[in-house]
C-alpha cells in the first residue's frame, strides 16, 4: 500500500520509527541525571498520591538536582512534573499523540514527542538512574513488567525500580509472590529482588542519591 505520495507506508513507518528512536534516546539522555515516573492519568489534583507525588519531586529537584521525566501527561505524570517545575528544576516530557489527544501537562520544561509507545518506553528508560512507578492502571502495569523483564533477562542495567504507595504495591505484590513464584514456578526468589515497594521519602531520596550514574551505553543489550 502507497501513501500519496507513492512512499509504500510501510516504508514510511518504519523510517518514522528509526527517526523517533534515534531523536528520542539522544535527547532524553540530555538529562541526565534523571529519574523517570510511571502512574496513571486518573489520580489529579487534591488526591492523596498526587500531593505525595509532586512534594517528592519536588525534594528530588530541590535537594538532589536531577531531571524529573514522565509520560508528560495529566494525573501522576503531572505531579511529578509540577514538582520539579515548582523547584526550578528540569521537568521533562516524553508525550505519546494519541486517537483522543492527550494534552501536555503545564508543568513541562521541555517536550520529547512520540508517535509510538514502545519508542517512547525505550526513551523513557533507556538512560535514567531510577524509575519510580506509582499507581496506575494497565499502562502502567505494562511499563512496569516491561522494565521488570528488560532486567530479569539482563537486557537492561540494573537500576534501582521503586513502587511507591505499599497500600497500592502491597496486593500487586502479594499476587506475584503467591501465584507467579510460589504456585507456578513461573518466576524465581530472585526475581522478586527487582523491585521495591517504598513509602518514606527520605529513604526513597537516599537510594536515588547512591544510584549508579548511567550514559544509556549499558542499556539494552
Amino acid at each position: 500500500m502507497q501513501d500519496e505520495n507513492g512512499k509504500n507506508i510501510e516504508e514510511v513507518k518504519l523510517e518514522m520509527i528509526h527517526e523517533e528512536f534515534h531523536n528520542g534516546i539522544s535527547a532524553a539522555r540530555k538529562f541526565n541525571p534523571s529519574v523517570t515516573f510511571y502512574g496513571s492519568t486518573k489520580l489529579s489534583e487534591g488526591h492523596p498520591y498526587y500531593e505525595k507525588v509532586r512534594n517528592l519531586t519536588y525534594r528530588i529537584s530541590k535537594e538532589l538536582g536531577y531531571a524529573i521525566l514522565s509520560g508528560g501527561g495529566p494525573g501522576m505524570m503531572e505531579a511529578s512534573n509540577r514538582g520539579a517545575y515548582e523547584a526550578g528544576g528540569k521537568s521533562v516530557g516524553l508525550t505519546i499523540k494519541l486517537p483522543n489527544e492527550q494534552v501536555t501537562n503545564p508543568y513541562v520544561t521541555d517536550e520529547i514527542p512520540f508517535n509510538f509507545f514502545f519508542t517512547r518506553q525505550s526513551s523513557m528508560s533507556y538512560a535514567t538512574e531510577v524509575c519510580v512507578f506509582c499507581p496506575g492502571g494497565f499502562g502502567t502495569m505494562n511499563e512496569l513488567f516491561e522494565v521488570l523483564t528488560l532486567e530479569q533477562t539482563n537486557k537492561i542495567d540494573k537500576i534501582p525500580v521503586i513502587l511507591y504507595g505499599s497500600d497500592f504495591w502491597n496486593p500487586i505484590n502479594e499476587t506475584i509472590k503467591k501465584v507467579l513464584l510460589e504456585k507456578y514456578g513461573v518466576i524465581k526468589e530472585e526475581d522478586m529482588n527487582l523491585y521495591m515497594i517504598k513509602d518514606n521519602d527520605d529513604e526513597i531520596l537516599e537510594i536515588i542519591k547512591n544510584s549508579k550514574r548511567r550514559t544509556g551505553e549499558d542499556s539494552f543489550k
